[in-house]
């Protein structure tokens, strides 16, 4: 198996997470196909990546080149997983050596990166000069693109927006805003509302989706902390518009499936706290590429990248 640098414009992405794999393939730049595996084994990640990689091109078919979205920072010189909080067992993975054993060429990119990329050229970004992407999922993480650059800082660590800090106390708004905080804080809430359809449940048996469906059907308490979340986000995305003046920013990530119920109160907070000039000048919208933004900007990335990488 090998790809095909000749006459070949197929591209493959693949995003890795904590729960599943994705891979997208893009035909000049265009979307032509979605495959996915919904667990993540992590005995052998790297037996599983690589087979899931194969399967992937058998599927799709030979491809010019192929890209790897990763929850971590990267080593672009190693091609390694240089940290990673929710997935430390694949900072041991050389995914350059993985990748060369089936016959494929591989670019490795920390996924804020990769869907920020996707959604810039083929989403909710298209258009726009500025951009930041900003992931609210299991973890919070972001990205900024400046005219088609991702821009990654000194060291390459720009865009951790999970560590920024909402209060004078040092509360990071991953702390808060993060799948598993907000299901923490709002289990924390029971006792203090007992009309809530949540409150009939077993505290195991509520999750992120269970909040946004209550809320879908007006529980006052999912509705109450999905808002208080909305405004931990727009109180760190006031920054980013206060310091960096950008176009548009794109919110991404499972979180964001709460639509109007998280993304009306993040820009209600960050219009209050944001130099109006510069607020009025930015569009603050919610991602178009869903689960397949972080393999899409992978597959885009492996094709041509940006052009500072």
């Amino acid at each position: 198996m090998s790809t095909n640098t000749s006459g070949n414009s197929r591209t493959i992405g693949i995003e890795i997470t904590p729960s599943r794999l994705i891979a997208v393939a893009l035909q000049n730049g265009d979307k032509v196909s979605l495959f996915q595996a919904e667990r993540v084994e992590s005995a052998d990640p790297a037996r599983q990546i690589a087979e899931f990689a194969q399967s992937a091109v058998e599927k799709f078919g030979e491809c010019k080149a192929i890209g790897v979205a990763v929850p971590g920072l990267i080593d672009p010189i190693s091609s390694r997983v240089a940290h990673s909080v929710s997935m430390p067992e694949h900072m041991d993975i050389d995914f350059r050596s993985l990748f060369s054993q089936i016959g494929l060429h591989v670019r490795l990119e920390n996924d804020a990166n990769a869907a920020a990329f996707g959604e810039y050229l083929l989403g909710a970004g298209r258009g726009a000069g500025s951009m930041f992407y900003a992931t609210i999922d299991v973890g919070v993480g972001g990205s900024f693109i400046f005219d088609g650059k991702i821009w990654r800082g000194s060291a390459g660590f720009a865009g951790e927006f999970g560590y920024v800090a909402i209060n004078e106390d040092g509360l990071r708004l991953e702390d808060v805003a993060s799948v598993e905080n907000i299901v923490r804080r709002t289990r924390e809430r029971f006792n203090r509302d007992s009309t809530s359809s949540l409150g009939k449940m077993q505290e195991e048996e509520i999750g992120i989706d269970e909040i946004i469906s209550a809320a879908n059907e007006g529980d006052d308490l999912a509705v109450l902390m999905l808002a208080r979340t909305g405004n931990y986000i727009g109180t760190a995305i006031a920054s980013v518009i206060n310091l960096l003046n950008v176009e548009k920013i794109v919110l991404g990530g499972k979180v964001m499936h709460a639509g109007g119920h998280i993304l009306d109160s993040i820009t209600q907070r960050a219009s209050e706290l944001s130099f109006e000039p510069a607020f009025s000048a930015t569009k603050i919208v919610r991602g178009e590429l869903g689960i397949e933004a972080a393999a899409t900007g992978a597959a885009l990335l492996a094709s041509a990248g940006d052009l500072n990488h």
